[in-house]
């Protein structure tokens, strides 16, 4: 399948490795697509499993809604139930990173039989993060989310030059030019960093829809050059799982770990699914 629907938007997705594999689910971050999961998913295949790496909410032209409503984490959620629907999986391995690792945490709590393993990239715990934003530097660390609650402003400043900003902060976190190109370029596509910072913006609606106790089993791995995420909350996650949990911490790698460590990322992946498949 290279598309499925939902409500009348229409995702595109990345449906590869063998038919009859185990089937992983790969979900991006901000501000990727499934590229992102590229290399990691060509290593996947090698071992036997499916991949299917959807253009989220927002990152497909199709599907990109306007206000930021419809970028609540329940909306985000039953997208890859949809993808899931649309495949004709009763469940998958789910493996994400940044905002697709959120997805997942929420995924794996509210829908539990539609998620065989978890693999969270670079993002801890949503509870766990609450937390560590008043009890360690979290909060400073997290500052340009506060940043892209204003309207206009971060659209601006992003793509400004032609996405000078955008490319740098890339670039920095070690990214090769051609994938940080390619990102940018799918920024500047009409609507789509509006619609991609709209996850943030709906933060505030999720207030009151906490994702709760994953029972699924997981896997959490955590960078240590991760500019955004910190170890106060990643080393809290494992309070929030009710299931054999693992966390595994690379050290010196960038927040960037799916395309940046794609061998160690494929070689966990298959591990935690063969461990409990």
């Amino acid at each position: 399948m290279d598309s499925f629907t939902r409500d009348g938007l229409v995702f595109d997705v990345r449906d590869g490795g063998p038919a009859d594999g185990e089937p992983v689910v790969l979900l991006h971050g901000f501000p990727q697509d499934a590229a992102s999961f590229t290399a990691v998913a060509d290593r996947l295949h090698g071992t036997g499993l499916r991949t299917l790496a959807a253009d989220q909410r927002g990152y497909s032209p199709g599907a990109r809604p306007s206000g930021r409503a419809a970028y609540r984490l329940r909306e985000l959620t039953a997208d890859v139930l949809a993808l899931l629907d649309a495949a004709e999986l009763g469940s998958a391995h789910v493996v994400g990173h940044d905002w697709g690792g959120i997805v997942g945490w929420a995924l794996a709590a509210w829908h539990p039989e539609r998620v065989r393993t978890l693999t969270a990239l670079s993002v801890p715990h949503p509870a766990a993060m609450a937390r560590a934003f008043v009890t360690s530097d979290q909060a400073l660390r997290s500052w340009y989310m506060g940043l892209f609650q204003l309207p206009v402003l971060p659209e601006r400043l992003l793509l400004a030059g032609d996405g000078a900003a955008l490319r740098r902060v890339l670039l920095t976190s070690g990214l090769s030019p051609e994938l940080s190109e390619h990102y940018v370029r799918r920024m500047q596509e009409p609507g789509a960093l509006s619609t991609a910072l709209a996850w943030y913006r709906a933060l505030p609606l999720d207030a009151r829809d906490p994702v709760g106790t994953v029972r699924v089993p997981t896997l959490h791995l955590w960078s240590t050059r991760d500019f955004a995420l910190g170890r106060t909350a990643t080393e809290q996650t494992r309070r929030f799982v009710d299931a054999p949990y693992r966390l595994e911490v690379l050290e010196g790698l960038p927040h960037f770990i799916p395309e940046l460590a794609p061998d160690r990322v494929a070689e966990l992946v298959t591990e935690h699914v063969r461990a409990h498949g």
